[in-house]
């Protein structure tokens, strides 16, 4: 049994009235130092093409104005890299090479600090590790290599990487009353699909000693500490202005806020959304995805009727554009959770005999800690804008980043009006990523605002499946490479075959894979697009597929360094982490060690062994 409990007509929300059951627009102005003024327009000037044009490795056919890559020349890919920084990499590309270095990477590290010393180590660190993968210890000593980076093409996206882990010492977040927990949580209605990765778990910093080996979470005791956070984010931006014309800062929503929270605000969203396909499935509409879903609202209010609601389903579309057309989609559903004051007042069910929410309201704190983290973020948009930087929000672990996406979302559609300032990450390692990417595009296409996406493989593959395993849920990651890969591939299509139609979406392909790389080449040829629109842009990390990053720059696209940064010590747990993330990666560097033997026999033969790039 279920029961609809009647609600006050709902208008169809704007993008000005947006998440307003916890903003309005007085929350979000800022005052003091950080108030970035009024919002106004980004110039094109302050998104130049990019340098470059036909290096040696690059040939453009006059007739369709294609542009060729070639990754194999090695002269062309590491000119900006004297010969002792080519021998560097070689080096620590063989060190990572071996499985036993990267999985006990943190207790040899303690021993070499032990034996060495802190001084010692550091300096050691800075000759191999920490000089290939991170540009310094703070936004001066960093300046040098990202301006050596783009005089030969390549721009940063900034991202100052102390982390901190949540110690393992850490009490257990608070765990909800019986009272407080819906039917739906406790396998009723529409309950069972999921949710329990959501949870509030004893594991939900994924502390970083533990097995899992994880990513971070930012350890959050209070907002003062989130402050601090943000203070870092603005200094980043800062850097990033100031050391390009079109850079990146690259930003975690954990940093922002608790991330008990955003745990709790993910299971609502997932749970509200997992009921819509519930519902999709009374209707026979469960073999489709859910951005192709539609529900009869006849239907549905015979369904609700059948349950035993309560009241009148139309009035919640009342004087809405779906009431003349008699369906509801997955993002008229979702406007629902947007625009209402109470989340208890929509629907009640049964909760072991008594009427209960399906969703759980928010005490008057945790909506309070929602506008802060909201707050935070808009004001790093509006530096961002003054800096003519754009934001890269990182994704997370699946458990955060419902709230995180959602978070970021409500930021796209305040600030990306006119120009695409804040850019979402799309995780393609998860079966559920093109439903995602295909509604955000959807939601941008209805409300006229930039989509602006970043495609990665995904970072957490391990931990996600222990978690999974664990908690016993389904594991959201894709069974095996190759469907990542396709994951990718489609994802990538369906935003470059929107930025075709109507010019108005953006994305980053983050990625080292070559193959993944000519694709979009290939696809951006076939759907006439061209380098100097700054529509696609590619990404890797510092110190990793240079092969990749400078035969683009030097051809004119834009491709961007993820440039860390920070001191020795407290950078060495993002080292850390990214060994165990790109150990598959690694492993698999046969191809760039090829190439950097290559050329620096090529010098050798040629007398440019001591070859220094002049800039």
């Amino acid at each position: 049994m279920l029961w609809l409990k009647a609600a006050p007509a709902l208008a169809r929300p704007g993008a000005s009235a947006t998440f307003k059951w916890l903003l309005s627009s007085r929350s979000l102005r800022t005052t003091g130092a950080h108030n970035g003024g009024q919002r106004g327009d980004v110039s094109s000037s302050a998104r130049p093409g990019r340098r470059g044009g036909g290096g040696d490795g690059t040939a453009t056919t006059a007739a369709s104005h294609e542009i060729s890559v070639d990754f194999e020349l090695t002269r062309e890919a590491y000119k900006s890299k004297d010969s002792l920084e080519l021998l560097r990499s070689l080096v620590v590309f063989k060190l990572c090479s071996y499985s036993i270095l990267v999985d006990k990477n943190k207790e040899i590290m303690d021993l070499g600090k032990a034996i060495l010393g802190r001084r010692a180590f550091d300096q050691l660190m800075k000759m191999t590790f920490y000089g290939q993968f991170v540009a310094g210890e703070d936004h001066r000593a960093i300046r040098p290599l990202i301006q050596k980076n783009v005089a030969f093409g390549v721009g940063s996206v900034l991202d100052y990487s102390v982390e901190e882990d949540i110690s393992q010492e850490e009490p257990e977040p608070r765990e909800r009353s019986d009272s407080s927990v819906s039917m739906a949580e406790k396998g009723g209605i529409g309950g069972d699909h999921g949710e329990e990765k959501h949870k509030v778990h004893k594991q939900l910093g994924e502390r970083r000693g533990g097995a899992s080996g994880g990513a971070p979470t930012y350890s959050n005791s209070n907002e003062a500490k989130c402050d601090q956070h943000m203070e870092t984010f603005i200094k980043c931006i800062k850097a990033s202005g100031g050391s390009s014309m079109d850079g990146f800062s690259a930003i975690k929503m954990t940093a922002l806020g608790r991330p008990q929270f955003l745990l709790q605000f993910s299971e609502v969203l997932v749970k509200w959304q997992r009921f819509f396909t519930f519902l999709a499935s009374k209707q026979g509409k469960d073999g489709t995805g859910t951005s192709e879903q539609r529900l009869e609202l006849d239907q549905l209010q015979e369904f609700l009727t059948r349950a035993g609601a309560k009241g009148n389903f139309y009035g919640w579309f009342t004087g809405r554009e779906e009431a003349a057309s008699g369906t509801i989609d997955a993002l008229d559903w979702n406007s629902l959770i947007d625009d209402r004051a109470e989340t208890s007042d929509l629907l009640v069910v049964p909760n072991q005999g008594e009427l209960g929410p399906l969703l759980e309201k928010f005490t008057t704190e945790e909506e309070e800690q929602m506008k802060r983290m909201l707050q935070r973020m808009d004001i790093l948009a509006k530096h961002a804008l003054e800096n003519g930087v754009r934001l890269m929000v990182d994704a997370e672990q699946t458990y955060f980043q419902p709230a995180i996406s959602k978070l970021t979302l409500e930021m796209q559609r305040l600030h990306n009006r006119q120009t695409p300032v804040i850019f979402n990450t799309y995780q393609c390692y998860l079966k559920e990523a093109y439903e995602q990417v295909a509604m955000d595009v959807e939601l941008s296409r209805r409300e006229g605002w930039h989509f602006a996406a970043k495609l990665v493989r995904g970072a957490y593959m391990y931990q996600e499946r222990e978690r999974a395993e664990e908690l016993g849920y389904e594991d959201p990651i894709n069974p095996d490479y190759e469907s990542t890969n396709r994951m990718y591939h489609r994802c990538l299509d369906y935003v470059l075959d929107e930025i075709a139609l109507n010019r108005n979406a953006n994305v980053m392909v983050a990625s080292h894979n070559e193959d993944t790389v000519k694709h979009t080449l290939r696809r951006m040829n076939e759907l006439g697009l061209t380098p100097t629109e700054n529509k696609v842009y590619f990404g890797q990390l510092l110190g990793m597929c240079d092969q990749i990053s400078f035969p683009l720059g030097q051809a004119g696209y834009p491709v961007y360094k993820y440039v860390p940064y920070g001191p020795v010590n407290e950078v060495m747990p993002y080292l850390s982490r990214r060994a165990q993330e790109n150990r598959g990666f690694m492993k698999g560097a046969q191809k760039e060690r090829e190439l950097l033997w290559r050329e620096l026999k090529r010098r050798l033969a040629s007398g440019e062994l001591l070859y220094r790039p002049v800039y």
